[in-house]
């Protein structure tokens, strides 16, 4: 059967919708199967096709038997295979959302797992879903109202009365028919709360803008109509599309910085300026937003992987993430924060001295005046020293470059970095003058590589990782693991897919893996 659907296209390619922009709309009359275009993003075959039979307002599945089974015990004995094979999650704090992947189960199935293996024990009278379009372009948010959405596993059946709330809370929220009809990105979550959860209501929302007003306006709205409900938050997700996998590690690296850091305001900016990718972008952003409004304070990504990973085809990818949001339950009142490195005996005038000297030269460069001549005494600040120099605008990372390897006396090694970190990242345009005064600068000086056989030699907190295989080479600095709360484990997957190899590349043995520490200021 022919059928009709809307693709937005900018800069001649498919994208989904980015707040409101100006582009080409086109009607296109397709026979291509809908999971080769959509959400499986290399995730789901063909599709049922047809119309939607909405029998007294029960949305019927379009996706069963080709994103999902369509058979009840085949579909529970999946979800169960990848719940199972997911170790018992560790978050201190009290889960309040989360956050899932939506291609197809073969494809984000067992990263999707991460998130829903949280759910086992637990209970929820309400659970919000906050989901993409992908198949319809419309105005503002668009929430099923009545009814029931239903899978190979039952109807799950609507919290009316909190979806009749939200479009009466704000003009940007209504009911949209074709914006639920098809659309593969909120139903595919629904099998996996079916089996851990068994009963309870939903909140179906899909998002036709996804800019940052839109988002804080559905975030206030949710907000406010869950309110005193037990109610689980869920954004759906998928992260880049169509890169090569290393270029693909590279802009997803973004967006997980962002989720552990737990920055919507962040995540936003920079998914407008793409610096990172991904579909469910609005969705994410509106339930950090509201997380955070109902006390949530920390993320955690807890898997990471895309199509590659499964396919073995690195050539063009779809990156899956799945993590929770969650209220710190403990917190730890006046406890003095653990020094991140090692000292290396370096006087507070020494690196006094190294910042001078970085802040100089990117000064000078930035104001198009001459580099001094830098002339120091001292001797440790002549030791051959590799070092690497971290620039930050209004707490963005805005450049980083460093020597591994002390080949140069260190104050050199400075001078050097911070010229290269401020106008040679290849992520970043060169610093203008005009972000001077909104820059911080770090230093850190580090000390030699050394090479390890047991991973239980790194300590999170004090070492820093460098992997090498072939070609292939990535390094994080200590701080990087302390600051996302990163394990041993996922600090060495996180150095591994910085160095553009798979996530566990770590435990080949063509794989070589260093340590070092620095000192930090």
């Amino acid at each position: 059967m022919i059928d009709a659907f809307v693709l937005y296209l900018e800069k001649g390619r498919c994208k989904a919708f980015w707040g409101l922009k100006i582009g080409v709309l086109i009607l296109v009359l397709s026979i291509i199967p809908y999971g080769a275009l959509w959400g499986g993003d290399k995730g789901g075959g063909a599709a049922k096709r047809g119309k939607v039979m909405l029998g007294k307002n029960i949305r019927e599945s379009v996706i069963a038997g080709s994103w999902y089974p369509g058979d009840a015990a085949r579909l529970t004995k999946d979800i169960k295979g990848y719940l199972g094979r997911v170790p018992k999650p560790k978050i201190k704090g009290e889960l309040v959302a989360l956050i899932a992947p939506h291609a197809g189960y073969m494809y984000s199935g067992q990263v999707a797992a991460y998130s829903y293996k949280l759910l086992e024990a637990k209970s929820y009278e309400v659970v919000v879903i906050v989901a993409p379009t992908h198949r319809a372009y419309f105005s503002g948010v668009s929430v099923y109202p009545q009814g029931g959405y239903r899978t190979p596993l039952g109807v799950v059946p609507i919290a009316e009365e909190l979806t009749e709330a939200l479009i009466k809370r704000s003009p940007l929220i209504s009911y949209v028919p074709q914006a639920h009809a098809e659309e593969h990105s909120l139903e595919i979550q629904l099998p996996f709360l079916q089996v851990v959860l068994k009963d309870f209501r939903l909140v179906p929302i899909v998002m036709g803008e996804q800019d940052f007003y839109v988002c804080e306006e559905l975030s206030k709205a949710i907000v406010e109509v869950i309110e005193g409900k037990e109610a689980l938050l869920i954004a759906s997700t998928d992260l880049s599309h169509f890169h090569p996998y290393a270029r693909a590690v590279e802009l997803d690296q973004v967006i997980l910085q962002h989720v552990n850091a737990f920055a919507p305001e962040k995540l936003s900016k920079d998914l407008k300026r793409g610096r990172c990718e991904a579909c469910g972008g609005g969705p994410t952003v509106a339930v950090m937003l509201a997380a955070q409004a109902l006390g949530a304070s920390r993320g955690e990504v807890l898997k990471y992987a895309n199509s590659g990973d499964v396919t073995g085809d690195r050539s063009s990818v779809v990156g899956y993430m799945a993590a929770a949001l969650y209220r710190n339950t403990n917190p730890e009142r006046g406890q003095k924060k653990e020094k991140v490195g090692v000292d290396l005996g370096l006087s507070e005038e020494e690196k006094k001295t190294l910042h001078e000297i970085a802040r100089t030269v990117i000064w000078n460069k930035a104001s198009g005046k001459r580099v001094p001549e830098f002339k120091v005494k001292s001797r440790r600040l002549k030791e051959l020293r590799g070092a690497f120099v971290t620039i930050h605008k209004r707490g963005d990372l805005r450049g980083c470059i460093g020597y591994i390897r002390g080949n140069k006396p260190l104050y050199k090694s400075v001078e050097e970095m911070a010229e290269a970190a401020a106008f040679d990242d290849p992520r970043f345009p060169p610093v203008t003058e005009k972000e001077l005064k909104d820059l911080d600068i770090e230093i850190s000086v580090l000390t030699p590589l050394r090479q390890i056989d047991d991973i239980n030699e790194i300590e999170v907190g004090k070492h820093g990782i460098f992997i090498e295989r072939g070609f292939y080479s990535g390094l994080l600095l200590p701080q990087v693991a302390t600051e996302y709360g990163w394990d041993r484990e996922n600090f060495l997957e996180q150095t591994c897919l910085k160095a553009g190899l798979p996530r566990h590349a770590w435990k080949d043995k063509e794989t070589t893996i260093y340590i070092f520490s620095a000192d930090i200021f």
